[in-house]
């Protein structure tokens, strides 16, 4: 049983590893370390299983996590508009409520 939830965490972590942007990289592998630290402590005080096996589960839950939300906030996954009279690209930002240049100087 062991084996299966290490091999199911390496897979976890292999996949994020396969990113092209390093955002959801690192916030695959911080999410990783911060699940295995706490699947480790929950594991050894509930007393079922070792911590070894908490410590996998919640490093593959936490890569898992990590990644989908840096792949949320990511700047590569917004989508930029033309301006054809400017010749210049813009984007909407949700968290501000403003459309900005690709150089982030506010368009209007």
């Amino acid at each position: 049983m062991k084996k299966t939830w290490i091999a199911l965490a390496g897979a976890g972590l292999l996949a994020a590893a396969c990113s092209s942007d390093p955002a959801v990289t690192r916030g695959a592998a911080t999410g990783a370390a911060v699940g295995a630290i706490a699947g480790g402590v929950i594991g050894n005080n509930v007393g079922e299983g070792d911590a070894g096996t908490g410590a996998a589960i919640g490093a593959a839950v936490g890569a898992v996590a990590g990644a989908a939300n840096a792949n949320r906030n990511s700047d590569v996954n917004r989508r930029q508009y033309y301006d054809s009279a400017s010749g210049r690209y813009y984007y909407y930002d949700a968290r501000t409520g403003y459309y900005y240049w690709e150089n982030g100087q506010r368009r209007y």
